[in-house]
């Protein structure tokens, strides 16, 4: 499934957000949008699932128009998201959150236990917490709940908003580790990550954003190598 975005372009109110980019990410890829607070990535995200409004351009999906499709229908199409914080449901337990990303779908039982499963295999810290309150968990893994209830709903595509924010080293450097897994698995990945380094090691290709255009694309190992990246996002100034 091919995600591809033309000439996007955003508002918030008269503000425009996001001034016509364009981008591609092929089935099987993991691409991260990397640049400074401000510059677009999380519009861009939640443009691409329905949540901020197209002024003009288009958002493709396996070839479909799905710039008006209702936020909803795009997670039965097969693109989920991650949202920057999280958003997990605080007073609900860990099982009842991944039950959520689960709640449009009408498999069977059975199809719902074996992804339950999955989940707990990726994430086995939330087997062991099962019936714990969302809120009560650590911030690594919360995030760990937020990515495991977008994978409850089968995607295609999913969206990850800054997996890292908050968290220490050593969860930062599981959770990238995660996401690579999940790439194996046939996952396509669109990345938002102000931690540069992590994102560009994992990451097949590389947009750069500033204030809502696209500056650079390029393979992410060229862009990990690239003085003048390393400079302004990897080096003592790098937004990580």
């Amino acid at each position: 499934m091919r995600l591809e975005i033309k000439d996007l372009h955003v508002h918030y109110g008269k503000i425009e957000a996001i001034k016509g980019i364009s981008v591609v990410v092929n089935e099987g890829e993991i691409v991260t949008l990397i640049g400074a607070n401000g510059a677009g990535k999380t519009t861009t995200l939640k443009t691409i699932s329905g949540l901020r409004k197209v002024s003009s351009g288009s958002i493709l999906f396996d070839g479909q128009d799905i710039s008006k499709v209702a936020a909803h229908e795009r997670v039965d199409l097969g693109i989920s998201q991650a949202p920057e914080g999280r958003g997990i449901f605080p007073g609900m337990t860990v099982l009842e959150n991944l039950e959520m990303g689960k709640f449009h779908r009408k498999g069977r039982k059975a199809e719902m236990d074996e992804d339950l499963d999955k989940i707990y295999a990726l994430f086995p810290r939330l087997k062991e917490r099962t019936s714990q309150a969302g809120g009560t968990l650590s911030g690594g893994e919360q995030q760990m709940l937020a990515i495991g209830r977008a994978l409850m709903a089968r995607p295609k595509v999913l969206l990850l908003d800054e997996p890292s924010m908050g968290l220490a080293p050593q969860m930062i450097a599981n959770i990238f580790r995660i996401i690579t897994e999940i790439n194996k698995t046939g996952v396509t990945i669109l990345l938002v990550e102000q931690n540069a380094q992590q994102a560009l090691q994992r990451a097949h290709r590389a947009y750069i954003l500033e204030t809502g255009n696209v500056v650079k694309e390029a393979k992410a190992s060229d862009l990990l190598n690239d003085p003048a990246v390393r400079e302004a996002y990897l080096g003592t100034g790098a937004h990580s």
